[in-house]
Formats: structure tokens, C-alpha cells, sequence
């Protein structure tokens, strides 16, 4: 018997330019996750102050997802492509201002505008890949697709790391605080400057690159006017149980992967790591993520969905009470080991959601599960204000025998035991 194609030739280059789009956000994730730790050392912020960045970044898909899909129903995809490329360059353009300014919430306006682009570029470039070909192998195509991702992110922490890690100067200063008003505020201005670069740059490409869509042909799927009404739709989505536990699952996923992505850094920093070095440690990561990806693509040839996404959200959570319990480096190298086994997660939980939905359901269902990205803005905050309990610092106090950044980890480890349930239940209950 013949294995029905994944990606068939008819819609191979539109697959292409849509994939392409997959490393555009992964990008932007990249490159924000440190700047958590940058502005908090170069604006002297708390760890929750400074998990603002990442409150601006996944709230503005919250507020955006749903326009988004509101539109790309009635328009084209590509007409949704270019305003969300359009939203992303105005965002990253608009840290110029905020580093003249010098103002944080300038800087976290901008971030919330990059993401309404983002939000638009998730909401249309998802379901239109689930789409690209035959049902049974939907979620196998999203996840080739999102083997893109991790390549955008391993260049995002590159220029994370060459381009801004490396050259802030408040970070080689151990007594940066104690210095006198007048250094500081020197000091500021100059990795201000640091910190705006690659994002106007990024401004410049993304324009480069709508300039680039706007100009060329592609198959679009455009609104016949013979939409059904908005509560209709939204009540037959909800009438099925696999999507709302799916939205649940990505919103608990996303959560877990920016806790373990930013707060890397802070484990490090307990452990007497500097940011630059646990960049390297987060780029491994990155790498770990994307062969992850890879296999675990290539295993749902074999294995159901909702088992494959069980046993790697079993496993996910076993390295995250290692990195809970075993302080040093070993729990280092278990932090980065999550990133392996949450590669699987987020095409799965998607396309697991939207599996058996109307082409009209998918566009709305889709809005659902990019909105669930807010799980990136709100458990960061948590986590942030869990390591600082005792303090500032990231080890100022012990909770369970361990430092507070260490137990700070239980909240990926809750998410990844529902995840786990959420696999066992579609495998039982819809694949068994």
C-alpha cells in the first residue's frame, strides 16, 4: 500500500514560501528571550519587572490572534501575510524611538506590536499548511513545516548572543550597580543602543521580505461571502472536546517552553554561569529542539499522535524534576534536555485540535490556539515572581531543600503532566 504524500508537487512551492514564514517568528522568540536578562541588568529590574518583556511579546498574540482569523476568514492569505509582515517590521522599527528615549515601556510597545504581526502570520500560516493535502497526513506536514522554526531560532540567539550578549558592557561590570549616576547612566545609553540594533535591522529584512510576497503570485484561499455567523461557529467548536483541551494543552505548552527558554539564564546565573556562556547553553538547546523536531516528525509515520505526544511529555517532565532536584551543572544540562522532548509539542497539540474541523471551524480554531500563546506572557510573570520571593537574586532563599530558581521549575513540570494526559486521552479516545 502506498503511503499517501505529505507534501505533493502541485503545492510544493507554496509550501516552500509559507514554511519560510515559520523561521521569521522563531527568529523574533530567539532574540527576545535574552533581553529579558538584558534589560534587567542594564535597567537594574527585578526578575518580574523585567518578565514584562515577555508579557508584552505573547500578550500582543492574545489581543491579535482573533482579528487576525476574523479577517483571514473573510480575505485572502496572502492579504493576511503582508499586513502581519507589515505589524512585525513597524514593531521591531519602533525600537529605534524606544532606545533614544531610553524608556522600558517604549521598548515593550514595540514588542507588543511585533507580535500583532506575528499573531497575523501564526493565524494564517498554520491551518493553510494543514491544508496543503490530505487530512491523514495534516499533522505530520505542520510538523515538517515547523522544522523551520528551530532553524529561526538557532539564528535569533546567534545574533542574541554575538550581536547584544557580547557587547553589553553593564554585564562585565560586576559592581555595575554601586556605580556613580553619572557611568551608569553612560553605560545605559550605550547598551540601550546594543539592544536596538538587530531589531531595526529585523524591521529592514521583514520589509524587505513583504516586498517580496506583495510582488509575486501565489494560491490563495479568499472568503466566497457565504461565511456562517460568527456564534454559530464558535459554538460548534466548543461542542468538541478534543479542541478546548487542545487550547488548554497549548496554552499550559507555550507557558512551559518560554519558562524554560528565558529562565536558563537565571539557572545559570545561580549557579555562577555568566549570560554569555548560558546563551551557549541555550543555543545547545536550540539545536537539541530542532533534532527533536526532526524525529519526532519522522516518528508519527509510526506512532499515533496522542501516544508520541504522551511519552515526550512524559519524559519532558522527567528532566523537568531533574532540573527541580539536582543542583549544578548536571541540572543544567537536564534544563536543556527539555527542549528535546518539547520539540514534538506544539505542531502536535495543533494539529491534534484542528483534526476533523471544517476548512470555516479551522480558521476560527486556529485563533483559539495562537491566542493560547498568552501562556507565554503569563507563567514567565509567575515564575519571575517565584524566584523572587527571597529577593532580587536568583538564589536568595530555599524552598524544599532546593534554591527558589530551581523549584521555580515545578510550574514547567505541572504543565507537561497535563500535556501527558491531554496525549493519553486523544489516544485513547480518538485513536485506540
Amino acid at each position: 500500500m502506498t503511503k499517501t504524500k505529505v507534501v505533493s508537487k502541485e503545492v510544493l512551492f507554496p509550501f516552500i514560501l509559507i514554511t519560510s514564514l515559520f523561521a521569521l517568528w522563531g527568529f523574533a522568540n530567539a532574540v527576545t528571550d535574552p533581553m529579558v536578562q538584558a534589560f534587567k541588568k542594564v535597567l537594574e529590574l527585578s526578575n518580574s519587572q523585567a518578565a514584562w518583556v515577555q508579557m508584552a511579546f505573547y500578550g500582543g498574540y492574545f489581543c491579535m490572534a482573533l482579528p487576525a482569523a476574523l479577517f483571514v476568514r473573510k480575505y485572502s492569505y496572502k492579504t493576511g501575510v503582508l499586513i502581519g509582515l507589515a505589524l512585525y517590521a513597524a514593531g521591531a522599527l519602533m525600537f529605534y524611538p524606544a532606545a533614544v528615549t531610553e524608556k522600558f515601556w517604549f521598548f515593550c510597545l514595540g514588542l507588543y506590536v511585533l507580535t500583532f504581526g506575528l499573531a497575523f502570520l501564526e493565524t494564517t500560516a498554520n491551518p493553510y499548511i494543514l491544508a496543503m493535502g490530505a487530512k491523514e497526513t495534516a499533522t505530520q506536514r505542520l510538523n515538517l513545516a515547523q522544522v523551520f522554526n528551530p532553524v529561526g531560532l538557532i539564528l535569533g540567539l546567534l545574533v542574541a548572543q554575538q550581536f547584544v550578549l557580547r557587547k553589553l558592557q553593564s554585564d562585565d561590570i560586576a559592581d555595575y550597580e554601586a556605580l556613580d549616576m553619572a557611568k551608569k547612566a553612560l553605560i545605559r545609553t550605550s547598551d540601550l543602543m546594543v539592544i536596538r540594533d538587530p531589531y531595526v535591522v529585523l524591521g529592514l529584512v521583514i520589509l524587505g521580505i513583504f516586498v517580496v510576497i506583495l510582488v509575486n503570485k501565489m494560491p490563495q484561499a479568499v472568503g466566497d461571502g457565504k461565511i456562517p455567523p460568527l456564534g454559530e461557529t464558535f459554538k460548534r467548536l466548543f461542542q468538541k472536546p478534543k479542541y478546548g483541551l487542545g487550547v488548554l494543552a497549548q496554552v499550559l505548552y507555550v507557558g512551559a517552553q518560554i519558562m524554560c527558554w528565558t529562565y536558563i539564564y537565571q539557572y545559570a546565573e545561580a549557579i555562577g554561569v555568566s549570560a554569555t556562556i548560558a546563551a551557549n547553553y541555550q543555543f545547545v538547546a536550540f539545536i537539541v529542539f530542532l533534532v527533536g523536531r526532526a524525529i519526532g516528525t519522522y516518528m508519527l509515520r509510526f506512532y499515533s499522535s496522542g501516544k508520541l505526544l504522551m511519552w515526550f511529555a512524559i519524559l519532558a517532565g522527567a528532566c523537568a524534576l531533574a532540573t527541580i532536584f539536582i543542583e549544578g551543572q548536571t541540572g543544567l544540562y537536564a534544563l536543556v534536555g527539555i527542549s528535546f522532548f518539547m520539540s514534538l509539542m506544539f505542531p502536535t497539540i495543533y494539529g491534534i485540535a484542528l483534526n476533523g474541523l471544517s476548512e470555516e471551524e479551522s480558521k476560527l480554531g486556529a485563533a483559539g490556539l495562537v491566542m493560547a500563546i498568552v501562556g507565554g506572557a503569563l507563567m514567565p510573570k509567575l515564575q519571575g515572581m517565584i524566584i523572587d520571593m527571597g529577593g532580587n537574586g536568583v538564589a536568595d532563599t530555599q524552598l524544599m531543600g532546593v534554591s527558589e530558581v530551581n523549584f521555580s521549575f515545578v510550574l514547567p513540570f505541572a504543565c507537561f503532566l497535563y500535556i501527558a494526559w491531554f496525549g493519553f486521552k486523544v489516544f485513547r479516545r480518538f485513536e485506540g
